[in-house]
């Protein structure tokens, strides 16, 4: 590997809808202390903290003083961007590339996975590496498990991207697990700050344009409100990625769950052994005794002030729950 600088940025703007009610917007997924004692912020860090040399956090207004309580357990200084609304991922990305001399390499990193086995991590990201310094954008495909709905897929034939294709229904995501040659799509990203930008200017250049001119007025890495309302909300999924031609797939061997939904925190929980009923039942947020007769694969979410009882195989239902209390004002969220 060359001797670039490498930043890890972490996006932690989302707000974990689909983990409600244990994830609000006062308190995201990434911020819960439900995995082994840690936050999956604390562990992006802390995963990526032996070969960045630099690190930059973007998220946004209701979370950043979360971040900073966070990040002072790291003997390490940061760049904070801090977003006043979001604008999706190609603008949160962008400004960390503005932030960025052209030839460092950007590692993009949600704040809210689960990713295992550093050996095949660290292999993986030696490879990215290497790409991105031939100057392609590079993601992170997952080899399926099963048909998944909740994940994009990436279409490859070696280290080259055929297509990106959007969540698919069951039939559709069946077929491609057994074409073989689709991967799910991490959401990882490793790329040269400058080659991002040329990429965003030449295919989004009013996401460009207006992200630029957001960032160069930023006070202390708080944006402003209102240029920050100018930026069109565009994923790098559909800003870049799937319209660059210069795309390479790296094949992650790694163990990978993005915690989406309740039915991936419940595969996470029962391989640690967590405690469930002989129908395969679990609790999760209270120790009060609780007791299910006659149904299986289910899962009881308890917090001071809602209840939820859900069939894990239906967890992508969990968001429109979520968007109903968001239709009211629901002080739930």
């Amino acid at each position: 590997m060359k001797a670039n600088t490498i930043t890890n940025v972490i996006l932690t703007g989302g707000v974990g809808s689909r983990l409600w009610p244990l994830s609000r917007k006062s308190l995201p997924k990434q911020y819960l202390d439900l995995f082994d004692g840690e936050s999956l912020f604390e562990k992006t860090v802390t995963r990526n903290q032996s070969f960045a040399t630099k690190t930059i956090v973007v998220g946004n207004i209701e979370n950043h003083k979360m971040t900073d309580a966070i990040m002072a357990k790291f003997d390490t200084t940061f760049t904070h961007i801090v977003e006043a609304v979001p604008r999706n991922t190609a603008a949160a990305i962008a400004f960390a590339a503005f932030a960025s001399n052209p030839e460092d390499i950007l590692l993009i990193s949600p704040s809210d996975h689960i990713i295992e086995d550093g050996k095949f991590y660290n292999e993986a990201l030696e490879k990215a590496i290497e790409l991105a310094n031939e100057n392609y954008l590079v993601t992170f495909g997952i080899k399926p498990t099963k048909p998944e709905t909740g994940y994009g897929y990436i279409e490859f034939e070696n280290e080259n991207v055929i297509a990106f294709h959007e969540k698919p229904n069951y039939k559709i995501a069946t077929k491609y697990l057994k074409k073989g040659n689709y991967f799910w799509n991490s959401g990882l990203f490793c790329f040269k700050a400058g080659k991002f930008l040329e990429e965003l200017q030449k295919q989004e250049p009013e996401v460009y344009q207006a992200s630029r001119k957001a960032w160069e007025s930023s006070k202390n890495g708080f944006l402003d409100y209102k240029l920050s309302l100018e930026i069109p909300s565009i994923s790098i999924d559909y800003a870049v990625m799937e319209r660059s031609k210069d795309i390479k797939v790296v094949p992650a061997h790694f163990a990978w769950s993005d915690l989406g939904s309740f039915e991936s925190v419940y595969d996470y929980l029962v391989q640690r052994n967590y405690p469930m009923d002989t129908n395969k039942n679990i609790v999760i947020g209270t120790l009060m005794h609780t007791t299910f007769i006659g149904v299986k694969n289910c899962i009881l979410v308890y917090t001071a002030d809602a209840l939820m009882v859900l069939q894990k195989e239906n967890s992508q239902e969990v968001k429109q729950v979520y968007q109903q209390l968001e239709s009211i004002a629901s002080p739930l969220l």
